[in-house]
């Protein structure tokens, strides 16, 4: 089968189309034929070794695809020739994968298998700093930074359907555009967002900040915050990371904490069904929109990396992995 694969650690350069056995089922495993998958931050980070997890290589990238389930062991409720969105943690950019059940996950009807292949990653990041790391609740409002790129457009859908207002922080009009679909409630520019989300809040600030990006930008996060306010640290696109001066968070009332949903599933395998769980509802019901990446085949795969690393895409990203196949 094909698989794209990280073959030197140079940076998005050193992926390769290769061909590849097809993984063997142990008891209990699922093998699920993917269609698309995923492209992600952290793939970009592997790319030059500086994920915190490094790769032997060569090494498959991507932890998310969509595709049709090929076999499933008896009582995993799963069954054959079934739409499925996957994590594959091992690699998700081949034709052909081999799961723990817990981590494979019937599509609605309503989602495509393209959308559903990009939709685990961030959709389920967002939850879990909304949900388990913020606490947030209904009628809160949560500044997004890097609102049009693939982990903030998943933030503002996630932060509607669970009922909260939403700032989104964009560096452009076209970005601004694309956080609007989305459905931010405001937009802001990124130059001067501190003194624009006051003047939104009557000078109260933002219940829930939700950061992927660190850098400058940190210090006028915390100063957004009303009291009692939480900002979750996702990531750091921009590069470096930030530093507080814990005294901010005292006068303030005011907190600080990490969202790592990866090392957090490792950790407790299961929460993902309770994830699951809580959003397979609002799926069904329409509250809970998943939009269509932008599909690209497989050859394209530096591009895309190279499009996250100059930050010029926008929503989310996936590599058709069967070109051929109908996908529904």
């Amino acid at each position: 089968m094909q698989a794209v694969q990280l073959v030197e650690a140079v940076g998005p350069q050193g992926v390769a189309i290769t061909e590849v056995p097809e993984p063997v089922a142990s008891d209990g495993q699922v093998v699920v034929d993917l269609h698309a998958a995923g492209v992600s931050f952290p793939d970009l980070l592997q790319t030059s070794g500086s994920y915190q997890m490094v790769a032997s290589l060569p090494a498959v990238l991507g932890a998310e695809g969509a595709g049709v389930v090929r076999s499933a062991p008896l009582g995993s409720g799963l069954t054959e020739g079934q739409k499925v969105a996957v994590l594959a943690l091992d690699g998700a950019w081949q034709q052909t994968v081999v799961l723990d059940p817990r981590f494979v996950f019937p599509l609605p009807e309503s989602v495509s298998l393209t959308a559903g292949s990009g939709f685990l990653m961030n959709y389920l990041t967002v939850h879990f700093a909304l949900d388990e790391r913020a606490r947030s609740r209904a009628g809160e409002t949560v500044l997004v930074h890097g609102a049009a790129g693939g982990i903030g457009t998943a933030a503002l859908q996630v932060a509607a359907a669970l009922g909260m207002e939403t700032i989104a922080v964009v560096s452009s009009d076209e970005k601004a555009k694309v956080a609007a679909a989305n459905r931010a409630t405001h937009t802001v520019m990124v130059d001067g967002f501190k003194d624009r989300v006051l003047e939104l809040t009557d000078g109260r600030g933002v219940d829930v900040v939700l950061d992927p990006v660190g850098g400058d930008r940190f210090l006028d996060s915390i100063r957004s915050l009303a009291p009692n306010g939480r900002l979750v640290v996702l990531g750091f696109t921009g590069g470096e990371i930030p530093t507080v001066k814990v005294n901010r968070l005292l006068l303030k009332n005011v907190s600080v904490v990490g969202a790592g949903w990866g090392e957090y599933i490792r950790a407790f395998p299961d929460y993902t069904a309770r994830q699951w769980a809580g959003l397979v509802p609002r799926l069904k019901d329409g509250s809970l929109i998943v939009e269509e990446p932008k599909v690209v085949p497989m050859e394209a795969a530096v591009g895309a990396l190279e499009s996250l690393a100059d930050r010029t895409a926008t929503g989310k990203v996936s590599l058709s992995l069967r070109p051929d196949a109908v996908v529904e």
